[in-house]
């Protein structure tokens, strides 16, 4: 069976952007770099909620003439050919390989997560993730926490279920950041 694997960035002070929805403060290193490559080698599909769908395809698209960060020239293409899913009830076509799909979330995940691939690879938001832990449909959480205290903003989860989680590793990249892995209990 697949697995719903939640990959997100969060500041210290558990945000995941800031009070004006700045998300310029997560540092790419090599490090990190290098696990979220691990992460898309375990995935064949990328899972995303509406609004972070808004952000991804509206950079990775043409990251190359942003961006000359190794992690974005190294990604973008990677991003371009992954199939992806959006979750939503309001948009109805997205571009870019990409399935709109809405209806019953805990019906369609299952369907997912039961069918042949690889892991699904859930990455950032907070409202999708939370309806879907509130379901007990992530198997995996890979929360990366950033040296950073932003002060307000988007809370990594909303208010919804209480979810026990197992620490099933950590790991600290670049100097900077920390990976704290955890499955439900």
């Amino acid at each position: 069976m697949r697995k719903l694997v939640y990959f997100v960035h969060t500041s210290l002070d558990g945000h995941i952007e800031g009070p004006d929805g700045e998300f310029d403060w997560p540092a790419m290193g090599p490090g990190l770099s290098a696990h979220s490559q691990e992460l898309n080698d375990r995935a064949d599909t990328l899972v995303y909620g509406r609004r972070v769908w808004d952000m991804m395809s509206s950079y990775w698209p043409r990251a190359e003439e942003l961006s000359d960060h190794p992690h974005d020239l190294a990604y973008a293409p990677i991003w371009r050919k992954t199939p992806k899913i959006v979750f939503s009830t309001t948009l109805e076509k997205a571009e870019w390989n990409t399935e709109v799909i809405g209806g019953d979330l805990a019906e369609r995940v299952t369907e997912l997560k039961s069918g042949p691939g690889k892991d699904l690879l859930l990455m950032g938001g907070s409202e999708l993730a939370t309806a879907l832990a509130d379901r007990g449909l992530i198997d995996e959480f890979h929360v990366v926490v950033h040296p950073v205290v932003l002060g307000g903003g988007k809370k990594v989860f909303g208010g919804g279920v209480r979810t026990d989680l197992r620490l099933t590793g950590t790991r600290t990249f670049d100097e900077r950041a920390v990976l704290l892995t955890y499955e439900v209990r």
